[in-house]
């Protein structure tokens, strides 16, 4: 089967800045392939209803533009063939110079493999799709491309593409999500809007806090890397 994943993050300069953010945050919606125009076409008519023209995101959101979020929020609860799979990184944790050469943007993509990895499986194909950036080592997603697929042999990835996040409704809609994990984790949600959009999610769709999920969650999976091993 065919897949697409949509990616964005939130938060990254605590990997190089441990006083930035106490949690980095990196996410990903997964779709099949197949569902590619339905997604679009769905989050397009949303927009349109709103009159909203441009990007959304989590940076966003405000009080003019609440009922927008929410519907997107509860077009991904409510849709089946969309999944969601975050992974949080403890900045105090981690030790750039020890584990990755004292490169953080080396780092960064170990990391995005950690996110994409577990949930590549078997005889399948992807196409991954990351919020474009300008990368000091300009080979980054060729080389997470080629280890992506040494790691997961039975399955073919067909490419590790940036694009620019306004021309893709998918990764926006990362970005919204991934935007409202890493503000719950972070406790740093000074805007009324996006507390109450916080709040809809936990008390409309998970009838709980936001927070660390098992293994096998499949539709909101938030995956609180233990930088000492574990799960």
């Amino acid at each position: 089967m065919n897949f697409e994943i949509y990616c964005d993050e939130s938060g990254i300069e605590a990997l190089s800045d441990k006083q930035a953010h106490q949690y980095a945050a990196i996410g990903g919606i997964w779709i099949p392939a197949e569902h590619r125009d339905s997604l679009k076409t769905s989050l397009k008519s949303i927009k349109t209803n709103y009159n909203i023209h441009g990007e959304f995101k989590w940076n966003k959101v405000s009080p003019a533009y609440f009922e927008f979020y929410k519907d997107l929020i509860d077009f991904f609860f409510q849709t089946d063939y969309v999944r969601f799979r975050i992974i949080l990184l403890e900045a105090s944790k981690i030790n750039n110079y020890t584990f990755h050469r004292g490169d953080s943007e080396l780092g960064f993509y170990k990391f995005y493999y950690q996110l994409l990895h577990h949930w590549i499986f078997d005889f399948n194909a992807y196409d991954i799709f990351l919020d474009f950036k300008v990368n000091r080592n300009k080979g980054r997603l060729k080389e997470l491309n080629r280890v992506l697929n040494n790691s997961n042999l039975t399955s073919n990835i067909k490419q590790v593409q940036g694009l620019p996040s306004e021309e893709n409704l998918g990764i926006q809609l990362a970005d919204l999500l991934t935007g409202v994990v890493a503000a719950k984790f972070n406790e740093k949600t000074t805007s009324p809007a996006k507390a109450a959009l916080i709040t809809h999610i936990e008390e409309k769709h998970l009838s709980k806090e936001i927070g660390k999920t098992n293994r096998g969650e499949d539709k909101f999976n938030i995956f609180l890397i233990d930088l000492k091993g574990g799960w």
